[in-house]
């Protein structure tokens, strides 16, 4: 049985792939699909991300087949193989990757025998064959990552000081820049090397030689299972997974340590470094004191930065949590015994009340009728109609985020916390 929803957070499978392709250097996506595809993809995606999107191709510069009738009725191989060579002529890219819409996946055009036609002739086009209705943007961010260990990733020599970063969704995250950076920063210190893949203008060599790191680290809850098992198997790197994104020093200090234990660090450098990052925050927050006003607080957001946001007010800075509310749709029992027992497990607060709601009509609604008094919401653009209906004080800290400009902001790790507690009292 069909269901509407009201302003679902995100687009199709297409867009989150279309997302995650954009924000690696001198990739090209190539949709094959109906001709509003590319703009209503990196509209549902990049398009509610901080007013910010891929700097390479995006939107309706992305080459397209515009399937119409005709190729609905005979099939659309042949102009998808003229829109792939005119690529290829036009576009520089190191890779060229071939996308199917939901008109491609119906009629089931073979795109994979069209891609092999280039890469025989030594052209970096590779097929991900998942059209549109197959599920929601972070499907798309899981659908890139298995095509890249299947068919583009490399066997390499393995570097012990090597990690890669997974499960911070470019775009479908605001503040994915900023949090990349932040984490890496971190890691550095360690005498780490990082491949984020989004920043630095890491590419497709990156993705090729990632095979070569010590350990796969993924900061999500409950994004990332499969790859992470494919990716074991095939080369070999190990995973840990810390459930939710670390914001502040607590939870910073917890995910420096997990690291530093997987990867056997030297102790007295680790200690060194959380001491340094701990004396930086605390000093900043030192000055603040007399300042502090007591919160109760509601989270509505995406499971990873719900639990960050929520374990930082409640842990580091003493506020209670309410209400915390997952806006994007989880299914595996595991995942969300994980999610609440991160967002309930914690030091100085009563847990909160956890729910798992996607519509925002019923997210509105269950804010509406919170029986408990909330005089802070943390949450989407979605979330400011009803901030102002109940007089709430708002902070806009989740997707989508049509409001504000971010470049690399984020609330994540030891600075990103202080950017956060400067929101939230600059928004009194």
């Amino acid at each position: 049985m069909s269901e509407i929803m009201e302003n679902p957070k995100g687009g199709c499978v297409l867009a989150g792939i279309n997302s995650v392709l954009g924000a690696i250097d001198k990739v090209c996506p190539i949709l094959h699909s109906g001709p509003g595809c590319c703009m209503q993809t990196t509209a549902a995606d990049q398009g509610q991300s901080g007013h910010k999107s891929s700097c390479f191709v995006s939107s309706v510069s992305i080459p397209s087949s515009n399937m119409l009738e005709k190729e609905v009725v005979f099939g659309g191989v042949n102009k998808l193989r003229t829109t792939i060579q005119g690529s290829v002529d036009i576009i520089d890219a190191d890779a060229y990757f071939v996308l199917t819409g939901c008109t491609a996946g119906i009629i089931g055009d073979d795109i994979v025998s069209v891609t092999n036609e280039f890469a025989q002739k030594g052209i970096p086009v590779y097929p991900i064959d998942t059209p549109g209705f197959a599920g929601d943007s972070n499907l798309g961010y899981e659908t890139v990552w298995n095509t890249f260990i299947d068919q583009v990733i490399e066997e390499a020599p393995k570097d012990e000081k090597l990690v890669n970063i997974f499960g911070i969704i470019p775009y479908h995250d605001p503040f994915w820049s900023g949090t990349l950076e932040e984490i890496d920063r971190i890691l550095s210190r360690l005498g780490l090397k990082v491949n984020t893949f989004f920043t630095k203008g890491q590419g497709i060599e990156d993705i090729k030689k990632s095979s070569a790191a010590a350990l796969n680290i993924i900061i999500n809850p409950w994004l990332f299972k499969g790859p992470a098992k494919k990716f074991e198997q095939k080369f070999g790197v190990k995973s840990i997974r810390f459930p939710g994104l670390p914001v502040g020093a607590t939870d910073t200090t917890r995910f420096v340590r997990e690291v530093a234990n997987a990867l056997n660090l030297d102790s007295k450098l680790v200690d060194a470094v959380i001491a340094d990052e701990e004396r930086y925050v605390y000093n900043y927050l030192a000055q603040a004191i007399g300042v502090v006003s007591w919160k109760r607080f509601a989270v509505v957001a995406d499971a990873n930065n719900a639990v960050g946001f929520t374990r930082y007010l409640a842990n580091d800075y003493s506020f209670s949590p309410v209400l915390v509310i997952i806006s994007e749709p989880i299914f595996r029992k595991e995942d969300k015994e994980r999610i609440i027992n991160e967002i309930q497990n914690l030091e100085y607060a009563k847990p909160p009340k956890v729910l798992f709601i996607t519509d925002q009509y019923e997210i509105n609604k269950a804010i509406r009728e919170e029986e408990e008094e909330i005089t802070l919401l943390v949450g989407s653009s979605n979330e400011r109609e009803i901030a102002l209906e109940k007089d709430i004080q708002f902070i806009l800290g989740a997707f989508p985020m049509s409001e504000r400009l971010i470049f690399n902001r984020t609330y994540a790790g030891y600075r990103g916390s202080l950017t956060f507690t400067e929101d939230i009292y600059d928004n009194n």
